[in-house]
């Protein structure tokens, strides 16, 4: 696509230097203001936004949302008062001088890091530091598959702005290293390599020659003043004709133009203090007050905005003479939609579960019902974090995503856990796909910030977790979560589901797929389990979270004195021990429970109808008991790990563990 073209002609009369001052003197001003803040990043980058905004990002503040948009990702979102002077400056509807002034304020657009949705033109949520880079990974790979999809309606780049603190964490070499793979030429870093962290020097704590390390990993990269704005300009240019990735090192002293604190970590999270500020202004010959932007510079900034008028207009036109069909089906994917007939092919597909009655781990479940679902929708992007085999998260009709082949579906992401989550953040974001990935579950603890990320940012991101409990066997403790399901649990706006069966795990993915502003958990078996739902129902049973799967055997005695209560594998356990219950003349009901989220939202009445009020509540699941006690009360029962599993198969580890029938009857029996 036709980018647009610099502007230094029409911005001759004011130089980029007053430009970034603007950009300096916000910070600084809205910083001093809330008490609270970083000047020192904006300060030092101040130019290098100057020129990358003026000259090369392709965008349109009046339609924000315009699909072919140049990315801009601040992935030192520490920094975040340089974006919101960029958006205000080059005229943003949604971001005013009163919202910059609001700085870090209750309720503000605002807010101390950049986040998404709070304002049109925040890509991301950053903060977390190598999130923003590794999202910029993902959106870049979006773009990529996206093009291969539609044509040139898509072509842009995607730039991010990393500190030193993302390029130390350890998601960074994740992200880089499958971002240099995959020859992802249209993802530009700019890195703020101002040599200062919190604590100090970066010597203190690194070494490593930054570029090299980026070479090493198929990038390309540059070194640059990160202050002369026709050295940032250079580098840009060439770094779009590249091949590969680039990284260009801007050199840079943070807090640029404060008298004392320039180049300390002194200016690095708290604000300069008034006398400092108005050294500043005066070493950078900017006399104006306090968030005052004079009308000429403010002209030049707003001009910068408007420039991406006419690159919108061309790429209408262009869109448009693909044809209605295409439109049609470009739109539903960006406005993530999913494509009509869906749920008809899964209700097709549970039928078949209803007469086959399979007895099979539910990764396999998911295997099986994602050849319904990929082939269904399209949009749909599988991965796992070299687990495919295991997972289970690859089907027939799925071809690998390679540096050549970006038609494919399936992203091989190696032994990235991490970055995968981050990556697949980063593709829902952008657009026009449902990512979803694979590990086991115990490595969530690996991926658990961008998990978080996926429910803080309300993006559809599906997590396929398999080998979900002690049932996994003989790998042992070090592979088998306990705590992980009441730690993923309490992420809020994350939905755990965890199935009993082939027939729940269909249900639990269309309900993933069906909450288009959240994040799911799939937390699946390793071992097999036998079909417990045995006759078709058109209703999604699990779309309540919980409801009764067994109803209690004693037709003299209907009226159940024990609710038993299960998730995932330990169903199976729940209505073996109601049988043998029953023999005792224990009247009991069983209680599958798959998604405690969607079981929370229901009214009073129906959770009260299921759980019951007056029985016996007892929980049975193999992992943690931490979080039943909301169900079980003062004087439930719990069936669980009270600690690390062990090595050996999965019969004798229940067994051992006391998390079998016989213990939930005498468990039962003792209370009662």
């Amino acid at each position: 696509m036709q980018q647009a073209m610099p502007l230094t002609k029409s911005l001759s009369a004011v130089s980029h230097h007053d430009m970034a001052n603007a950009i300096r003197a916000l910070a600084m001003d809205a910083v001093e203001r809330a008490n609270s803040g970083h000047p020192g990043m904006p300060m030092g980058m101040a130019d290098v936004a100057t020129v990358l905004f003026s000259e090369f990002l392709s965008f349109d503040p009046a339609h924000p949302h315009w699909p072919n948009r140049d990315r801009f990702i601040l992935s030192a979102g520490h920094g975040s008062m340089l974006q919101y002077a960029l958006l205000y400056l080059t005229g943003y509807e949604d971001m005013t001088l009163d919202d910059l002034k609001n700085f870090r304020q209750l309720g503000s657009k605002t807010a101390g890091h950049p986040e998404f949705g709070h304002a049109t033109g925040i890509e991301t949520t950053t903060g977390p530091l190598g999130q923003g880079l590794a999202n910029g990974v993902g959106m870049a790979l979006a773009e990529r598959m996206l093009a291969a999809r539609f044509g040139d309606i898509v072509g842009h780049y995607t730039y991010v702005i990393a500190g030193d603190g993302c390029l130390m964490e350890g998601i960074s070499q994740e992200a880089i290293s499958l971002a240099g793979h995959l020859k992802l030429s249209k993802l530009i870093i700019l890195w703020d390599d101002n040599k200062i962290s919190i604590d100090g020097p970066t010597s203190l704590t690194t070494s490593d020659d930054q570029l090299k390390r980026f070479e090493a990993s198929g990038w390309n990269v540059a070194a640059i003043d990160g202050h002369k704005h026709e050295a940032i300009s250079k580098a840009l240019t060439a770094a779009k004709k590249s091949d590969k990735p680039t990284l260009i090192a801007c050199r840079t002293k943070i807090g640029f133009g404060a008298p004392t604190k320039e180049g300390s970590e002194k200016c690095h999270g708290s604000p300069l203090g008034k006398s400092e500020i108005e050294g500043a202004r005066a070493k950078l010959g900017w006399s104006h007050g306090e968030f005052e932007v004079p009308s000429e510079i403010l002209t030049a900034w707003r001009k910068v905005g408007q420039r991406g008028s006419k690159t919108y207009s061309e790429w209408t036109k262009k869109y448009h003479d693909v044809g209605a069909q295409t439109c049609e089906e470009f739109e539903r994917r960006i406005a993530h939609d999913l494509p009509d007939g869906w749920n008809e092919a899964l209700l097709a597909y549970k039928k078949k579960l209803a007469e086959t009655k399979p007895n099979e781990a539910t990764r396999k479940s998911s295997e099986n019902t994602l050849e319904v679902l990929t082939t269904a929708i399209p949009e749909m992007i599988g991965g796992s974090a070299d687990l495919t085999g295991s997972n289970n998260t690859k089907t027939k009709n799925q071809q690998p995503i390679t540096s050549s082949h970006f038609s494919g579906s399936y992203i091989y992401y190696g032994v990235r856990e991490h970055a995968m989550g981050a990556i697949m953040n980063g593709i829902a974001l952008y657009g026009g796909f449902i990512p979803y990935g694979g590990t086991f579950l115990v490595f969530t603890d690996y991926a658990r910030p961008a998990i978080r990320l996926s429910a803080l940012m309300n993006q559809r991101v599906i997590y396929v977790m398999t080998h979900d409990s002690i049932g996994l066997g003989e790998d042992g403790p070090t592979h088998q979560p306990v705590e992980h399901l009441a730690s993923l649990r309490a992420i809020p706006n994350l939905y755990v589901f965890r199935p009993a069966d082939a027939t729940e795990t269909a249900e639990c993915w269309a309900l993933a797929l069906s909450l288009k502003t959240a994040p799911s958990i799939l937390a699946l078996s390793r071992q097999n389990l036998p079909a417990l739902r045995l006759e078709y129902t058109k209703e999604n049973l699990c779309a309540r979270g919980g409801y009764i799967i067994s109803e209690s055997p004693i037709t003299h005695n209907p009226s159940p004195i024990t609710t038993l209560i299960a998730t995932g594998s330990e169903v199976t356990i729940a209505i073996d021990a109601q049988k043998l219950l029953a023999e005792k003349g224990i009247a009991t009901r069983v209680v599958s429970l798959p998604c405690w989220e969607l079981f929370d939202a229901q009214p009073q009445s129906y959770r009260d109808e299921v759980l019951g009020i007056d029985t016996l509540k007892v929980a049975i699941e193999a992992a943690s008991g931490f979080g039943w006690e909301r169900y079980l009360g003062p004087d439930g029962i719990f069936i669980g790990m009270t600690g690390f599993g062990a090595s050996a198969p999965a019969k004798d580890l229940y067994k051992h563990f006391g998390i079998t029938a016989e213990k939930v009857v005498k468990a039962v029996m003792e209370k009662i």
